[in-house]
């Protein structure tokens, strides 16, 4: 993806409910849009969190007068579900509790508790307990089709459950002959169900493609959605990346977006 593209998509794209409007106007996948909106939410939440959090007292007064946890998730351009969090938390609520809360609202015998909280996560695409599940089954979406991919041209190889703990990094898969990519040999692949922007391939080089080149050798990082065109980032000697595109024509009966 061009970078220009980019950037006007991801300002396009405001809210989870954007996505299926904006997949149909630039013809791309919607969860590809899912994924860049979650990595620019999550990315947001992270850097505003301890200035948002220092509201909650205010907030708290505004859920007890009648705002609901959408409305004041609004006000603070905030994932509605942490808006919630915070909100019960002040109101002395156990966290453990209210991730309960969160995970079966149909349970909760308060008519305006449980219609709130249902709002909030049906609008947080990224904090909300479906939210966070669809972040896991996309990344193991992506692995599965990487160990299909190795074991259609008879790699072998280890995962990394089977090599946790031998190392003080692992990647996801650790193979036991290289595999010619580039020009290279590569001892090592690493999934990503993605999108590779600078931001998200300087923080894995940093913490994972760097420390496995220093581990095992040279390695290939594939992002499943895709990556920057004009991507500058300085990848550690002998670490290629790619897309998932690399790998469809042997995964063609595998649905893009089958697991998620």
């Amino acid at each position: 993806m061009k970078l220009n593209d980019y950037r006007q998509l991801t300002n396009e794209l405001k809210k989870i409910t954007d996505v299926p409007r904006l997949a149909k106007k630039y013809g791309l996948h919607n969860e590809l849009l899912h994924v860049i909106f979650s990595q620019k939410v999550s990315r947001d939440t992270t850097r505003r969190f301890y200035k948002v959090k220092r509201n909650t007292g205010k907030m708290l007064y505004q859920w007890k007068k009648g705002r609901t946890f959408l409305q004041i998730a609004d006000d603070h351009d905030f994932p509605p579900t942490m808006i919630a969090m915070f909100v019960l938390q002040e109101n002395k609520i156990p966290r453990k509790q209210i991730w309960n809360l969160l995970q079966n609202p149909d349970d909760i015998k308060d008519k305006r508790m449980r219609k709130e909280i249902i709002e909030a996560n049906k609008a947080d695409g990224v904090y909300s307990p479906n939210g966070m599940k669809r972040q896991v089954q996309r990344g193991k979406w992506g692995e599965n089709k990487m160990e299909k991919w190795l074991n259609i041209h008879n790699f072998q190889f280890e995962t990394e459950v089977q090599i946790r703990g031998k190392y003080k990094k692992t990647p996801d898969f650790l193979l036991k002959k290289p595999l010619k990519w580039d020009g290279q040999d590569k001892i090592w692949i690493e999934s990503k169900a993605t999108f590779g922007d600078a931001y998200e391939v300087k923080r894995h080089v940093k913490k994972q493609l760097a420390p496995y080149k220093e581990l095992f050798g040279d390695g290939l990082v594939v992002y499943w959605y895709g990556y920057l065109d004009e991507l500058r980032v300085n990848m550690p000697e002998g670490v290629s990346m790619t897309d998932g595109s690399s790998f469809e024509k042997d995964l063609n009966k595998i649905p893009r977006t089958g697991q998620i």
